[in-house]
């Protein structure tokens, strides 16, 4: 099972290497990959914005994968829950998921809506590298969480 994280646009200089690092952890666990896609100019109707970054989006999900999007109006979960989710789909032998973090101006409602779990990492907007070092420190966590390492205090 493959783990793919789906984004906008690449990381600001600043947060880059804590990306690199927590991406390079993520491949530890989970046969892992990320896709950068090209990002639209801010400065164009936001609806157009979102629906043409989606749609690059969803034209590098591979078939069969399930879609997670990370929307401020999904659900939040645990780490704990992440990890049972991501360790379900290896056990069902699901080809892999696709975790899709939108631009400047989120996800187009259409991508929204054909995402399997719309998933939350905080009721605030977040700056788009934030939100994706958050996501793969979470993908990373996961895994020392499936194999039993203490990395993760959080508990049960």
């Amino acid at each position: 099972m493959k783990v793919l994280l789906l984004t906008v646009g690449r990381p600001g200089r600043r947060l880059a290497p804590a990306i690199d690092e927590y991406e390079r952890r993520a491949g530890r666990y989970w046969p892992f990959d990320v896709v950068e896609v090209k990002e639209e100019k801010a400065h164009g109707q936001p609806d157009d914005v979102r629906a043409a970054e989606s749609g690059r989006l969803m034209a590098a999900v591979p078939a069969g994968f399930e879609v997670v999007a990370l929307t401020r109006k999904g659900r939040a979960w645990s780490s704990t829950r992440l990890a049972r989710y991501l360790q379900e789909l290896a056990v069902r032998s699901a080809p892999g998921v696709a975790f899709l973090i939108g631009g400047a101006f989120g996800l187009h409602a259409d991508t929204i809506a054909r995402a399997r779990h719309r998933l939350s990492l905080s009721a605030f907007t977040l700056p788009h590298d934030i939100a994706r070092l958050n996501v793969v420190e979470q993908i990373y966590r996961a895994g020392t969480i499936v194999r039993g390492e203490p990395y993760h205090k959080g508990g049960a």
